[in-house]
């Protein structure tokens, strides 16, 4: 690694960790760690007092390596440094000593200050669509040399749903155990673990399209990952719908208006923007009014029974849901044929 400094920077903690294993191990080589490797943590609960760390990162910084020929200095959690320590590290960035890599772990954006500093920046997001998704796992998998066909990628892709942290940690248990013999989905699914939650995009887009099977079976996958309860999903749909009703009658003739009046970035305030003038004022009260009757219900309005002893699913919740979105979807069909 030639870079005096590199940023692994994501939004989620096991996705930039997994990420900085793999920085770390290409930064030192053949090189012995206990000689070559120094690694903090910005908010240490060792420090004695709360004491900064950051003199000690800056002392390893400037000291030459011994007995190497090089040194590599890790700071996890650099996201929690301070103002002060931020500028220290942004000037050394400015002037690196030789034969010293710096690696930093930030949990967050590209916005902060250590990633727009640092020389190399290693992102470990992944997008919102399904295709960025099976190409992540796809990458994750070449990355430890697993080998599978397209569509086992896509059914791993499909299991894990929104929880792609985990994958990398399945290629390292499929290495270990297969190395790089081609795998089909048989051979991974043991190792795959409960499903994965979904983004709540794939609902309201399901919705949104008037596919009432689409939504179901993605309401249903939400509530049979354990990542949302019925009552989560009922305060999706209602903020969703929500932001139609204040955008429609407002007046906004675009995407930026849309943004600036609900808040929010400019690509999901479009989508919602041209939902919302497809619907029209009446339909989308009739939707806010079916969700608020659907809470009600869940609520303790109705009961259609407790837990499913097969699927551990709450029956009460996976009929409200599943009748809600798609009355919801047929709504939103009917309206594409005026």
């Amino acid at each position: 690694m030639s870079s005096p400094a590199v940023a692994v920077v994501g939004t989620d903690a096991t996705m930039v960790y997994d990420a900085v294993h793999n920085v770390v191990a290409t930064a030192l080589g053949d090189l012995d760690p206990s000689f070559a490797l120094q690694d903090f943590t910005a908010k240490d609960v060792t420090t004695i007092g709360g004491e900064s760390i950051l003199p000690r990162v800056m002392e390893a910084l400037n000291t030459p390596p011994f007995l190497v020929d090089r040194r590599v200095v890790v700071v996890r959690d650099a996201h929690l440094l301070l103002a002060d320590e931020v500028a220290d590290l942004v000037d050394w960035m400015g002037s690196p000593s030789p034969a010293t890599v710096l690696v930093l772990c930030v949990v967050g954006t590209k916005a902060n200050k250590l990633v727009k500093a640092a020389a190399e920046v290693v992102e470990v997001n992944v997008g919102s669509r399904p295709a960025d998704r099976v190409s992540f796992v796809e990458a994750k998998l070449a990355q430890y040399r697993v080998s599978t066909d397209r569509a086992t990628a896509q059914q791993i892709t499909e299991q894990v749903g929104d929880d792609v942290a985990r994958v990398d940690a399945l290629a390292r248990t499929l290495h270990a155990i297969y190395g790089t013999a081609p795998l089909n989905f048989h051979q991974v699914e043991p190792y795959l673990g409960d499903a994965g939650d979904v983004p709540e995009w794939d609902l309201t887009d399901a919705i949104d399209a008037g596919d009432a099977t689409k939504a179901i079976v993605t309401a249903r996958r939400m509530l049979d990952s354990k990542g949302r309860a019925g009552l989560q999903i009922i305060n999706i749909l209602q903020r969703h719908y929500l932001r139609m009703a204040r955008l429609e009658g407002s007046g906004a003739r675009g995407d930026d208006d849309a943004a600036a009046l609900l808040g929010i970035n400019r690509y999901p305030a479009g989508k919602a923007l041209r939902v919302s003038q497809r619907l029209g004022a009446e339909r989308i009260s009739e939707a806010v009014h079916m969700i608020t009757r659907a809470d009600i219900d869940l609520k303790g309005g109705v009961s259609f029974g407790g837990k499913d002893l097969n699927t551990d699913l709450d029956v009460t919740d996976l009929t409200v849901v599943e009748v809600l979105v798609a009355r919801l979807a047929r709504m939103t069909q009917g309206a594409r044929r005026r």
